[in-house]
């Protein structure tokens, strides 16, 4: 007899759409050098780095354990995210993609039957599905800024840059060609 499978039609949307905003940020910030992702607009904006690693803090704080410990880990230092205190591109990697294995660890194992499932953010019970919505939105909503943010520091190197999504003008030819027509 086998198992049968999990229904996952919302978690895999979720899967999907953490994926989509990963893949952009890094997209964005790999266009950008070392120097542009630690520079500043301005003192009170943060650094494309910072954002980074306030996304993967917030993450790996929310996803680490999320139906056994509390949503905000007491080894969580919040404010010394907004600090850049990396030595290098590697360890900012890192800390980027240990924010991402948290997320994407449970989303693995979680079904949609579990979406009801509650956990704690700061003491405040929430539904895993709403933990999710609200991961989903802080994450796409400073992932924007990484791409933003990276696009500017570019223009400022004078580098170029490769589009993420549907480049400006190709609208017509890009939806021409999700239907087929030449």
């Amino acid at each position: 007899m086998t198992t049968p499978t999990p229904i996952t039609l919302v978690i895999g949307s979720f899967r999907s759409e953490f994926a989509r905003y990963r893949h952009l940020a890094e997209g964005a910030a790999g266009q950008v050098s070392w120097e542009g992702l630690r520079r500043t607009a301005d003192p009170a904006i943060n650094s494309i780095a910072v954002v980074m690693k306030h996304i993967a803090g917030n993450l790996r704080s929310r996803w680490t354990d999320p139906f056994t410990t509390d949503g905000e880990k007491p080894w969580r230092d919040r404010d010394r995210e907004f600090i850049d205190e990396f030595a290098d591109r590697a360890s900012l990697d890192a800390w980027w993609k240990a924010g991402w294995e948290a997320i994407e660890g449970v989303l693995v194992g979680v079904s949609d039957s579990d979406l009801p499932r509650t956990l704690l953010i700061r003491g405040e019970p929430h539904t895993l599905a709403l933990a999710l919505a609200r991961s989903l939105a802080h994450t796409s909503y400073h992932c924007g800024q990484v791409v933003l943010l990276s696009r500017h520091a570019a223009a400022m190197d004078g580098a170029p840059w490769q589009t993420l999504t549907i480049p400006r003008g190709g609208s017509a030819a890009f939806n021409a060609g999700i239907r087929g027509v030449q």
